[in-house]
């Protein structure tokens, strides 16, 4: 039960329950009678998704988080240093905000008090990474945003901080193909003013077997995280999937410089989705697409921000310049 001094620097300022469920079943509907057969990636991150991620982020393959903590641990007081002491930090999809943790200290150091604006699709997550993050920080003030990036943009718009520090770290862009990147990060430069900073870390391009392990790794996380979807719909939608019928497979296109994530159907067969009365059928080896990440070359990133009407101010690698930090801000005229 947090203290009451905890919940006193609490605010969540929006509820998306029940939406997305409704949101599931269009996508599902749509993405099953396609051809081939996708599901976004967003629906991964109910409780249990989220909960597998954060297991994911802690594999040995997994370098993305390891080492984009190694970049943070190096340079977050030089961070804080360039941004003015009324900062909010702002972060899209924040999840258990364990590495952010590191960035609020910094500021806590330079700044002594902060106010960081988290936003999660999955509010339980959000809610108990924020009261643990209060219980450990008493200069800090958290207003949390349980929504979407495009809703929880549109609520921070609302209220202007007068400088903001946005967080999009994980290399989550890549989740987005290149053009659909370049038009979500305009929307947020948009809503950027002099003073603030987008602070992004960018997977980068390199070998196949390093990108593949990442995503494939040796105990199976991230086939349980992918198989997820699957319980989800058979949980919400009233499904009858069989999970154990789909394989995990990670694939790397080397010329879109992306991994692919998708579960293929190891015999035919004819799945039931009761809420939708929907019947779909499969046949051996066809997959259902449910993941792309991106990868970047430094030109590319430099493509992106020009394409995003941003700037880089500053980049930041780790020792082995296998992810980069990128500080952006808004192009001026």
């Amino acid at each position: 039960m947090p203290s009451a001094s905890t919940q006193e620097r609490l605010t969540v300022i929006a509820d998306t329950s029940g939406v997305h469920t409704n949101d599931l079943a269009r996508e599902v509907e749509a993405g099953l009678s396609s051809s081939p057969k996708t599901l976004p990636c967003r629906f991964f991150y109910d409780k249990d998704g989220s909960v597998l991620f954060e297991q994911i982020c802690e594999l040995p393959e997994y370098y993305v988080t390891r080492t984009e903590k190694e970049i943070l641990d190096d340079r977050a007081d030089e961070i804080a240093t360039l941004l003015p002491k009324a900062t909010t930090l702002v972060e899209l999809g924040s999840g258990s905000s364990t590495k952010t943790r590191v960035l609020i200290e910094a500021f806590l150091r330079r700044h002594g008090s902060l106010r960081y604006v988290p936003m999660d699709i999955s509010r339980t997550m959000l809610e108990e990474s924020s009261i643990a993050l209060l219980e450990d920080y008493a200069g800090l003030q958290i207003t949390a945003i349980a929504a979407e990036y495009k809703a929880g943009l549109q609520r921070l718009e609302k209220v202007q901080p007068p400088a903001k520090l946005v967080l999009w770290l994980g290399s989550t862009i890549g989740n987005f193909d290149r053009g659909e990147a370049a038009r979500f990060l305009r929307s947020v430069s948009h809503t950027m003013r002099p003073q603030d900073r987008l602070l992004a870390g960018i997977d980068l391009r390199k070998d196949r077997s390093t990108l593949v392990r990442a995503y494939d790794d040796g105990a199976g996380v991230t086939a349980q995280f992918n198989r997820n979807i699957l319980h989800r719909i058979n949980r919400e939608l009233d499904a009858e999937i069989d999970t154990s019928a789909f394989e995990h497979e990670a694939r790397y296109d080397e010329n879109l410089g992306r991994v692919e994530m998708h579960l293929v159907s190891n015999r035919e067969q004819n799945v039931r989705i009761g809420a939708l009365e929907l019947e779909v059928s499969f046949d051996k080896g066809e997959t259902i697409h449910t993941e792309c990440s991106y990868k970047y070359s430094i030109e590319e990133i430099e493509e992106l921000a020009a394409r995003s009407d941003l700037c880089v101010v500053e980049r930041w690698f780790d020792d082995a310049r296998r992810f980069s930090l990128n500080l952006f801000r808004g192009k001026t005229d």
